[in-house]
């Protein structure tokens, strides 16, 4: 048990507006309800913008955010090196940019499609068309982050634009071909939220198009939440979310997971959860 309620100070970080492409509201939503239900579990909870969190240098015992800003990443984990409980953690934010994220999901086996990470100053060399170029060092912020090739010519302008840009990496996924599933999940809840993008117009890009109609193949769902349990453990991002694609067969490949995305469909029972997981997040550390 805690001391006292008044004990249990906690900050919440939101997200910078330019880092929630077409999804701002959404985004803001999910996170005033979570600290709604984190004051119902008695918490005293300060919100800071991400740009006001760095400049004033904020610190607390427990933190949690929705950042992606290079600068409150870095400020986070000092804070999570000196001893702060960060949900979720800056470090499992990192692991959820691109490169690190495809790299960590192959090497520990987690579904995946076929993939190649290349650099932007050489000509396109893998021969899987068609494909998915992706930026390598970021999540993506503009439709051009994330482009469908069918050839080489196509692949080569991809990698220019990029060049442009000062990206120097770029993640090459091999098309799969089946329905395009989003999930959401909370870690150390029973928490678990799928649905077909295509069908609810849920898009930031309208890249979701591509896949075509849903099908409706069948799949488990608890092998998906199996996977994606192991994923958000792998990347340390116990609030996630992600995409996948299922197969005639009913085979489940992860093409994306991300730290803390907007739960729009489901807000708000998602929000009940987060607040839950953060709060025993908060409450362990303390028995400890």
């Amino acid at each position: 048990m805690l001391e006292t309620e008044e004990s249990l100070r906690v900050i919440g970080v939101s997200r910078g507006s330019e880092f929630s492409p077409n999804h701002v509201d959404n985004d803001a939503a999910i996170f005033r309800i979570t600290v709604e239900e984190l004051k119902k579990k008695g918490c005293e909870v300060t919100v800071y913008p991400e740009k006001e969190f760095v400049e004033k240098r904020i610190a607390g015992e427990f933190i949690f955010d929705m950042a992606r800003d290079r600068a409150t990443i870095d400020r986070l984990k000092e804070l999570e090196d000196e001893g702060s409980l960060v949900v979720n953690s800056a470090y499992g934010i990192d692991r959820c940019v691109r490169k690190a994220m495809t790299e960590l999901l192959m090497a520990n086996g987690i579904p995946h499609p076929k993939s190649f990470i290349i650099p932007t100053d050489r000509s396109f060399e893998p021969d899987i068309f068609p494909c998915w170029i992706k930026r390598g060092n970021s999540h993506a912020m503009v439709k051009e982050d994330v482009v469908f090739v069918e050839c080489r010519e196509e692949a080569e302008h991809v990698l220019a634009d990029f060049r442009n840009r000062g990206i120097p990496e770029a993640v090459v996924n091999e098309h799969l071909v089946g329905d395009l599933v989003k999930f959401y999940g909370v870690q150390g809840t029973d928490f678990f939220y799928t649905f077909y993008p295509s069908e609810q117009s849920h898009s930031k890009f309208g890249l979701e198009a591509i896949n075509g109609e849903t099908r409706g193949y069948p799949f488990d769902v608890k092998k998906l939440k199996a996977y994606s349990d192991r994923a958000s453990e792998v990347l340390d991002v116990p609030v996630y979310g992600g995409d996948c694609v299922v197969s005639s067969s009913g085979e489940i490949r992860i093409i994306d997971f991300n730290d803390w995305p907007s739960f729009a469909r489901c807000r708000e029972e998602a929000g009940k959860k987060i607040a839950e997981c953060i709060y025993n997040r908060i409450t362990d550390s303390r028995k400890k």
